[in-house]
């Protein structure tokens, strides 16, 4: 039993820092009070020393769960994995599925057809792309890069956050990687390379922020493509008007576009599940037309259509075309667009529904559809303009036309929906500034709406679509954002296959030259075109990519300042257990962002409040780089100064994934009881470890410590046994996860006294909270220094006080009533 027996671990582990226990075990266990002030633990050598046992829940906690969190899509019914295919057509592919609307119009308009030749080298390109991208990069290799289901650029980010300290935030600690859903790979001998990229990326600041940065880069690509995409899907629906209606011209078309997008984001609301289930069916419908259509005009006008599976007609368009090729390289991306949002959605649905939709419905008809609208170009050059609705048949027009417009709202609101999920996340990660988060579904946490987002959103897509009314301009602008967002995407999973999957290295670089080469190639070809209009969309993602990045820049600088500022614990001892005020009856709980040490804004509260209360706990709500966490894992507490102060530490823990919904009464009552069982853990662990004081047990030791040591020389220490060894050597204490006790028998009076001990302070608990629970919101604030540079001073002092001043503050999670709530300001100079 790891918690209870000695350990050998480094000893610049940040484990070793202790918020404060009582003297005599601080003297027993040879810990400094206050070790929390060391903060060059990473650059210190490396040294394995034997400790003491730890006594707090930091970590006996994380052993409690036997399972990790998994998706909840595997034990339905049969019936309910047909609707879960409806929702996943609806939510999934509708981006992927309306290319065939504007693709080929898109092309021709760049590179105008000569000949029939012409026709079957664009269907070359067309199929190759789609099979390339979509199904082999996303399909067969991106999609198991998911962070437990789930998909986009922050969850690749957190996925490579927790298997390297990359992350700019200085808050990690190593209780977070106990937590069941954490599952990380432990490091073996044979894998040098990938502790040795490990060990490069936790050294070098400059690939921090450049991770940083390409992260943010492609997440501001992400809410960028959520702009377009609804601006080209529905402008090239609605164009179908000028094939059925003669007289009607583009400025219509846009007029109408703007009305089908005001009603589309005013149903955003209503949320996926609802919304996914009632258009699923009319997307099921939608690509079915698409391979009934594509098949009756390749049977009707040519087949021979079907030699564009010979690549070797690429190679001959660009031969007889060479520069014109390559502009319409632009135009041939768009059959891939939606590939990313594939991906970004991942979390509403399973990974195994995702694939087998993509491969036995999606892709068949896409190809089907494409082969049709080559077969008719083959008889009519002069249809390439709108050819998709020029190659429907008559008798069937409108009814495909209809499908068609409802297709493109599913389509938008499948990247909306990837735009919600990356917000949500990069929020979690600290990343974006915080936001009013709306949960559509009581079944699916995942399933969220930002009502700001999706009103910004609506606005500057409705300037996009009046100022950009060319499809051609809009594509354009397309491809530009669904590039930005795949290249970020190949570099993340190359990481990925770097240091979590520990592949072959030439499997990797084969993946990353091949598909990073296809899509610089694409994007080189979009680029050349951006003074056609598609700047707007550059400029947006831009602006989104500074707030990005002066958010995480303020937050990492008030959280290195606070950390600088807390107080010490000898000021603590010198103020008494009466922290030199009156202890009033009553919980404190001081909301700060600290892990670790005593916040300085505590002692602000005790030099502005006459009195404070018998029992502070500092309360710190950290999202950790994992989906969800267990619920019996969300509290961590410590003591913080010996044990007649009654002051804790609490680290609530939320995965990026996680809803919090509770109210503060809820909120309280979790926390009181897991307080209540930590003390209780606490006593039986000292009592246990008081009665095998004089026992030299080396067997536990050499079973439950363990070392490892890399090929490169690294040690890296163990400090939890397995969960299975845990659970079949220590069955007692693993039932001991609930607040009962397991009590020894009571043969010393000692023993006696630790009881009565235990039951003053449960007691002492009850009655702290029988007289209310205040809390003590501490807000701080930074400022730039006078002799900062001027451009610090215009980010801190405005940009990032602007969006922090209008951002939603953390306690607006909880329903705490006004009475309750003692909020105290401090600013801070950096």
């Amino acid at each position: 039993m790891d918690s209870l027996e000695s350990r050998w671990v480094f000893q610049d582990e940040d484990d070793s820092d202790i918020d404060g226990e009582e003297d005599e075990d601080n003297v027993r266990n040879g810990v400094s009070l206050d070790s929390e002030d060391d903060e060059e633990e990473d650059n210190a050598e490396q040294r394995l020393i034997r400790t003491g046992p730890r006594v707090d829940s930091f970590d006996v906690e994380a052993l409690e769960v036997p399972g990790a969190q998994r998706n909840d899509y595997e034990d339905f019914s049969l019936g309910r994995k047909i609707i879960l295919g409806f929702q996943t057509l609806g939510v999934v592919f509708g981006d992927v599925g309306t290319s065939p609307l504007y693709t080929f119009s898109v092309m021709f308009s760049k590179a105008p057809i000569n000949g029939n030749e012409d026709v079957i080298g664009a269907l070359s390109l067309v199929l190759y792309t789609l099979i390339l991208i979509p199904l082999v990069k996303y399909v067969m290799v991106v999609l198991f890069a998911n962070d437990d289901g789930e998909g986009g650029t922050f969850a690749l980010y957190s996925l490579i956050c927790r298997h390297a300290k990359v992350s700019l935030l200085p808050n990690q600690l190593p209780s977070d990687a106990r937590i069941s859903s954490f599952r990380l790979k432990v490091p073996s001998p044979e894998l040098e390379r990938s502790l040795k990229i490990k060990e490069k990326l936790e050294a070098s600041l400059t690939l921090k922020k450049l991770l940083l940065m390409l992260v943010l880069a492609g997440t501001s690509m992400v809410l960028a493509d959520g702009v377009v995409t609804p601006a080209m899907s529905v402008v090239s629906a609605v164009g179908g008007l000028k094939v059925g209606i003669d007289g009607i011209t583009q400025d219509k078309v846009v007029m109408i576009s703007v009305a089908f997008l005001v009603i589309l984001f005013s149903v955003q609301k209503y949320g996926t599940s609802k919304v996914g289930l009632a258009v699923g069916p009319a997307l099921f419908i939608w690509f079915c037309s698409l391979a009934g259509i594509g098949i009756y005009n390749l049977v009707k006008y040519d087949t021979s259509v079907l030699k564009a599976f010979n690549p070797v007609h690429i190679y001959y368009f660009f031969k007889r075309n060479s520069t014109k090729a390559w502009y319409s390289l632009g135009g041939c991306l768009l059959c891939a667009t939606g590939s990313e949002a594939m991906f970004a959605d991942l979390c509403y649905f399973s990974v195994r529904s995702v694939q087998l939709t993509f491969v036995f419905l999606v892709l068949p008809c896409l190809l089907l559809g494409y082969l049709g609208q080559a077969a008719y170009l083959m008889k009519d050059h002069g249809a390439a303009e709108q050819i998709f609705f020029s190659s429907i048949p008559s008798v069937i027009f409108w009814p495909v036309f209809l499908v068609a417009i409802i297709a493109a709202l599913i389509a938008s609101r499948a990247m909306t929906t990837a735009t919600f999920s990356c917000i949500k996340q990069s929020m979690a990660l600290g990343c974006f500034p915080r936001l009013k988060i709306v949960h559509t579904s009581r079944k699916f946490m995942g399933q969220i709406y930002i009502p700001v987002i999706n009103w910004f959103l609506l606005a500057v897509c409705l300037v996009s679509v009046c100022s950009i009314s060319s499809i051609d301009e809009i594509g354009n602008a397309y491809g530009i954002a669904e590039l930005g967002v795949m290249m970020m995407t190949t570099v993340l999973v190359t990481i990925v296959m770097l240091l979590i999957w520990q592949i072959n290295i030439f499997v990797v670089l084969s993946f990353v030259i091949f598909f990073l080469g296809l899509e610089l190639t694409f994007f080189s070809s979009v680029l050349w075109s951006v003074g056609d209009g598609s700047w707007i969309i550059l400029v947006f993602a831009v602006i989104m990519f500074l707030i990005m990045s002066i958010w995480n820049y303020g937050s990492k600088l008030k959280y290195e300042t606070e950390v600088k500022k807390k107080l010490s614990t000898d000021l603590m001892r010198e103020l008494g257990c009466n922290l030199g005020t009156i202890r009033a009856p009553g919980i404190g709980l001081l909301y700060n962002e600290l892990v670790k040490g005593i916040p300085a804004i505590f002692g602000h509260f005790l030099t502005t409040l006459p009195a404070i209360h018998s029992m502070i706990i500092f309360v710190c709500i950290k999202y950790v780089p994992v989906p969800v966490v267990p619920q019996s894992e969300r509290f961590l507490f410590r003591r913080v100064c010996p044990k007649s102060y009654h002051i804790f530490r609490c680290i609530a823990r939320y995965g990026y994934k996680d809803v919090r919904k509770e109210n503060h009464q809820t909120f309280e009552q979790l926390l009181i009881e897991s307080l209540e069982k930590f003390i209780r853990r606490e006593a039986q662990e000292r009592s246990l470890e008081s009665d095998g004081d004089n026992d030299s047990d080396s067997e536990y030791e050499s079973s439950n410590s363990r070392v490892l040591i890399a090929p490169n020389g690294s040690v890296y220490s163990l400090g939890v046994p397995l969960l299975a060894e845990f659970n079949e050597t220590n069955n007692s204490i693993s039932e001991a996860s609930t607040s009962e006790e397991v009590k020894p028998e009571p043969s010393t009076d000692s023993t006696t006294d630790a009881e009565q001990s235990l039951e003053r302070e449960l007691s002492f608990i009850h009655k702290a909270k029988e007289s209310g629970v205040v809390y003590l919101l501490g807000h701080g604030d930074i400022r730039a220094k006078k002799d900062s540079w001027f451009i610090k001073k215009l980010i801190i002092n405005y940009f990032y006080a602007f969006l922090r001043k209008n951002c939603r503050r953390g306690i607006a999670n909880l329903s705490v009533p006004h009475s309750h709530l003692m909020q105290v300001g401090m600013t801070y100079m950096v």
